[in-house]
């Protein structure tokens, strides 16, 4: 593993505490310390990764064969900024076209609108890199099943902020960071339960920021209960 840059007022003492300048704006501690709670978090997240893993194994090679037959790799791994600001290979299922880094430098070249959605939210409603599979994925959120390996691993938990690039953690956290970098990004949490794509990103930032202050074992199940018919209704998929 590897450490990204830092935004300028976060700075890592030691591998256990950070220490954030204005940290109290956001109902947190001036350092933030582990648990008996994270350390229980952490053995539910290896024995539900695992028995997911297992269970689901029959889906992972049918999708994984769906892909590859829409030409190129079934899994396509993108550097996200983990717990502590360490820099990990974040799994998904390939929903993308192969040159999709070229498509979307095109389009927001070509297209003003497209390109101020996307420097708002990152996302795209009508993205033209993402295939036909790759829109069945997405809308199911099956794409993201790889990621149990990322929880197996320890790079990601079931329940946390969504994992982000260094640029977004730099150009829309600023000093909320600090809610970012104390946790495990995981495969859901408050955001993907409150609308994913339809809430600005000053909101998501924020629902990260109540899921650190709110944490406890009880709002990490309750989440994953209404990951499922969130899934199931596909609001803000996309």
């Amino acid at each position: 593993m590897t450490h990204t840059n830092w935004p300028h007022n976060i700075r890592m003492q030691n591998s256990t505490e950070l220490h954030i300048d204005h940290a109290e704006s956001y109902g947190l501690a001036k350092s933030i310390s582990p648990s008996w709670h994270y350390s229980a978090k952490r053995f539910l997240d290896i024995i539900l990764s695992s028995f997911a893993i297992i269970v689901l194994s029959p889906a992972f090679l049918l999708i994984a064969l769906a892909v590859c037959l829409d030409g190129g790799p079934a899994v396509f791994g993108h550097s996200r900024v983990g717990k502590g600001g360490r820099s990990f290979r974040c799994l998904k299922f390939r929903s993308m076209v192969p040159n999709a880094a070229a498509v979307l430098q095109d389009l927001l070249v070509n297209n003003p609108e497209a390109a101020q959605m996307w420097a708002t939210s990152r996302k795209l409603p009508r993205d033209p890199r993402v295939t036909r599979i790759g829109k069945f994925l997405r809308a199911t959120s099956l794409d993201e099943l790889p990621q149990l390996f990322n929880v197996l691993r320890g790079e990601m938990s079931l329940v946390g902020p969504r994992p982000v690039v260094q640029e977004e953690l730099t150009d829309h956290y600023g000093v909320a960071a600090v809610c970012y970098l104390a946790v495990r990004p995981g495969i859901t949490g408050l955001w993907q339960i409150s609308g994913r794509s339809d809430t600005t990103y000053a909101e998501r930032v924020a629902l990260d920021c109540r899921y650190v202050r709110e944490f406890s074992l009880w709002q990490d199940l309750r989440i994953l209960l209404q990951t499922v018919p969130a899934v199931l209704v596909r609001r803000g998929a996309y």
